[in-house]
């Protein structure tokens, strides 16, 4: 057996350094590139990939991931399976595989036929296509594209979504029967990855990485994850024609899953060892590889390599000389931007706190030197470390400002009947119509942001043009015949970063792109210190907007929790504390929007299910402190401001209690790809306040049709009293055309006439 590598990672930014990936696959969309031209751009997103973790220094066979995709990992190992919804059946090839048209279309829909389900893998923010799955769904290799890019150059290890994790994240097909769940195929999914195995030994590759972050989550019975995990890699260990299998559990520790893998055949389990600790039974892997996952691919902050190094010394002591450790990242560096050394606009004493990817693999890299040649061998970059930390606790920045003690009475307003008393002059009946907040940003005013920061545009200008295109926005909602009205966002560039450009305490970056999904790429702001509002940031813009209208005019915030989730946070205080920080801030923002005549005020929290911890112990910890933070933002205003929140790829049944405790008059969330599904946990749990299930997916480029729409509504008026449902789509529409927007929320207005009209 070829030895596993001294140093890896998991995974690595698959976007490219320039975003090369979104660029290629955008124009092929756009029908500017030809099938050939997009595939050969992809590949070379890949060389250069390639190329810079060997000049970083990862050179040992195997220590480069092959983890590359066209979209999203789950969907690329469902489709090499064959695991294709049967309303894209007419797209297969002959040999019952898709080509790179077909792939794009099912994750993207087309006409009248909706993609694949989107939703966030695990706690991050990144979203992936849910498999559709049902008892009569063939499943078996059927494209070898992961064999054609493990062996693109020599000696890569290929990445794929494990068996176990790939049929616990799918859902049921259209017409699956009652109480059938996707794990119950998962003999027929072992059996596809035992030919894809196979495949791969005869290409020669030495090393395949199955990626199990399923194994350390609760949203499943503990027992359903243990007995497939038993079952899978009893299966695969014992397969006589395979490469060698490295199995990793990111995200947090494996637990009770930790025994059926080391007692199968395979050759190699990965720890995360940020987010859980050396487990008690450790010794049971004795004689396997462990690779140690002691860098944190989550966030940017350099590691402290003395507590990194004091992990593997303990893991050496307690494993002994019989089982290898490697040393590696803790998930896949996807999560982090590329790399910091070009961040020459950040903060100079703040960018020697940073570890983007590349420097997170030389972390890497010292900490294998140091095991293999002991602690003196590193004892520079200890130190170093160890310096840096201490300079950063010692900043006048990061203490200044800390939240007092704020009491449960400054969080809550009065109850909701009298607040729906108070509202009921702004005139709205059954099923008001309203969008989530953005409208689509054009290269217009891309160009025009661009000019003024580069300094070609003057205030005024830019002011001029903002206003226009906000003036723009609110005449096409009134001709559509909306209802509640928004000002576009035109003059944000993003829903977090704008807010982090207008806060103390927050740094944004030049190049710091993350993938999101698919093509889509966000670049997370940087909360390093105090947070503290400079002065009213939206209040002038909603102002104007509700001026051009006699409609109510929502005044648009991103919400704490949210503006953490999608922010680079600081790890040295607990995230309530950060949370209460950001949250005094919008707190402000938002009074100021009420006493500038604005009536509903919507504060974003799409990201509230996303850090929702995966063991269940550590869940309600988490809500109380994410709903208190909402809470203190948004408790300050008369009952008469009608205050909405936006959730997003939320399972909402899982999150429930916590939807309900942030007592917002209306929530909006997303539904359309589910077709509704969050309807059943809405109905169980008795919401009393206003809900706006989508019914537009906004993700998609295709335009629902009105009878597509009004097929859904209803659907939630059977489980909704139309006076407490509004009508809204899934998100914001700021990645969409015009062309597609339009004609979608025209159908959307018109669906909701045709439904109000019923008796």
């Amino acid at each position: 057996m070829t030895t596993f590598p001294a140093a890896t990672i998991i995974g690595y930014p698959r976007i490219g350094r320039d975003r090369e990936f979104k660029k290629a696959v955008e124009a092929y969309w756009a029908g500017r590139a030809s099938l050939e031209e997009t595939t050969r751009a992809l590949a070379g997103v890949r060389a250069q990939t390639r190329d810079r973790l060997a000049a970083l220094g990862l050179t040992e066979p195997g220590a480069i991931p092959a983890d590359s995709t066209a979209y999203d990992q789950v969907w690329d190992i469902a489709s090499s399976l064959g695991i294709v919804p049967t309303r894209f059946d007419d797209l297969r090839l002959p040999d019952g595989s898709l080509d790179l048209t077909g792939y794009f279309t099912v994750a993207r829909g087309e006409g009248e036929r909706p993609p694949l389900e989107m939703t966030k893998w695990f706690d991050s923010n990144y979203h992936y296509l849910v498999p559709e799955i049902g008892p009569d769904t063939e499943i078996r290799l059927v494209d070898d594209r992961v064999v054609r890019l493990a062996t693109e150059a020599p000696d890569l290890r290929p990445v794929i979504v494990g068996p176990v994790t790939l049929a616990l994240l799918s859902k049921p097909a259209d017409g699956a029967p009652e109480g059938f769940a996707p794990i119950d195929r998962l003999d027929d999914i072992l059996a596809g990855y035992a030919e894809l195995l196979a495949a791969l030994s005869e290409a020669g590759v030495a090393w395949v990485q199955l990626d199990e972050p399923a194994l350390v989550a609760d949203t499943w019975p503990r027992e359903v994850v243990v007995a497939a995990t038993a079952s899978a890699y009893r299966a695969l260990g014992d397969l006589p024609d395979r490469p060698a299998i490295f199995v990793m559990g990111s995200y947090g520790p494996l637990g009770d899953a930790l025994p059926p893998l080391a007692a199968s055949g395979i050759e190699a389990i990965g720890l995360d060892l940020v987010r859980g600790e050396i487990p008690d039974d450790v010794d049971i892997l004795t004689g396997k590889t462990v690779v140690a996952g002691v860098i944190s691919g989550r966030n940017i902050w350099r590691a402290d390599l003395q507590e990194a190094f004091g992990i593997l010394g303990e893991l050496r002591a307690r494993l002994g000389d019989d089982s290898p450790i490697a040393v590696a990242t803790s998930t896949s560096l996807q999560h982090v931007p590329h790399d910091v050394a070009r961040e020459a606009g950040l903060y100079p004493e703040l960018r020697t706190w940073l570890a983007f990817a590349d420097q997170k693999v030389g972390e890497v890299l010292t900490l294998a030197r140091g095991l293999a040649a002991g602690r003196g061998a590193i004892a520079g970059e200890i130190a170093e470390s160890v310096a840096v930390r201490a300079r950063r606790a010692a900043h006048p920045g990061v203490r200044v400002g800390d939240v007092p003690v704020v009491p449960d009475a400054f969080r809550a307003r009065e109850p909701y009947l009298v607040r729906a008393a108070a509202q009921e002059d702004l005139g709205l009946g059954a099923l008001p119509t309203t969008s989530i907040g953005s409208f689509p940003q054009t290269g217009e005013i891309r160009r025009a942001r661009a000019a003024h920061r580069a300094g070609t545009l003057s205030d005024a200008a830019y002011d001029a043009a903002m206003r226009r295109e906000i003036a723009s926005v609110v005449a096409l909602q009134e001709r559509l015949g909306l209802d509640v009205l928004v000002h576009g966002e035109a003059e944000r560039n993003d829903m977090v970063q704008y807010f982090a450009e207008n806060l103390d305490g927050f740094a944004t970056t030049e190049h710091g792109w993350v993938q999101s999904y698919g093509s889509r790429c966000t670049r997370p702001s940087i909360l390093w210190g105090a947070v503290r509002r400079r002065g009213p940031i939206t209040v002038e813009w909603t102002r104007y907007a509700q001026s051009l209208t006699g409609k109510p005019m929502k005044g648009m915030l991103t919400g704490p929790v949210t503006i953490l989730a999608w922010s680079f946070v600081r790890d040295d205080q607990p995230l309530a504390v950060s949370a209460d920080q950001v949250a005094l801030a919008l707190r402000e923002e938002v009074a100021d929007l009420e006493t500038a005549g604005i009536r509903v005020v919507q504060v974003d929290e799409p990201a509230l299910r996303e850090l929702l911890p995966l063991r269940e112990e550590d869940q309600p910890g988490y809500i109380s402190w994410s709903v208190r933070s909402f809470r203190l933002a948004t408790s300050g205003v008369k009952p008469s401001t009608q205050i909405h929140t936006h959730l997003c790829y939320s399972e909402f049944n899982e999150i429930i209690d916590a939807v309900d405790g942030l007592d917002a008059d209306v929530t909006s969330i997303e539904a359309a790809r589910s077709r509704m599904e969050v309807l059943e946990p809405i109905r169980e749990v008795g919401f009393e306040r206003g809900i706006g299930p989508g019914v537009y997916d906004i993700h998609s480029p295709r335009v629902p049709s009105v009878e597509e729409i009004e097929a859904l509504l209803r659907l939630a008026v059977g489980s909704i009293d139309s006076r407490r449902l509004w009508v809204n789509p899934d998100c914001g529409l700021k990645t969409r055309g015009y062309a597609e927007v339009e004609p979608a929320l025209a159908n959307m207005v018109e669906a909701a006439r045709r439904v109000r009209q019923e008796p």
